[in-house]
């Protein structure tokens, strides 16, 4: 059931969509083609998605993905969910950030999305990453 005081139940000028899900610009970009990718209805949770709601929002990272290589030429991406305020999540409707990366964004790139804790962004370059 949509929420009237949600952003993300009335969807403005979406780049992309599918039956069960959007894609919009970012209204506050980290960085240029900045893109959400949300579910038509309205949950807080990644994890009180369906099976097909996941499916439609991962179709959607790739059709945006594609949209984006065409349109800013990045050389990477992070892919990231931010699920409850202790994560960070401002919008209580569960939203997936498709974030274009380029070469210079920043100055240390290593560790990506482990940057949420910057302290622990970091690895021992011998050490295996944990993901």
């Amino acid at each position: 059931m949509a929420d009237p005081s949600c952003p993300f139940c009335s969807p403005l000028r979406p780049v992309a969509h599918n039956a069960l899900a959007y894609a919009l610009d970012d209204r506050f970009p980290v960085n240029p083609g900045h893109t959400l990718i949300v579910p038509f209805r309205h949950v807080a949770s990644f994890f009180e998605t369906t099976v097909d709601e996941r499916m439609a929002m991962l179709r959607l990272v790739d059709e945006v993905k594609r949209l984006l290589d065409q349109r800013h030429q990045p050389d990477g991406y992070n892919i990231g969910v931010n699920v409850g305020v202790t994560a960070g999540q401002t919008v209580m409707h569960v939203h997936i950030h498709l974030i274009p990366r380029y070469a210079g964004d920043v100055t240390e790139p290593r560790g990506g999305v482990r940057a949420v804790i910057p302290e622990r962004q970091s690895y021992p370059p011998t050490s295996a990453p944990t993901a």
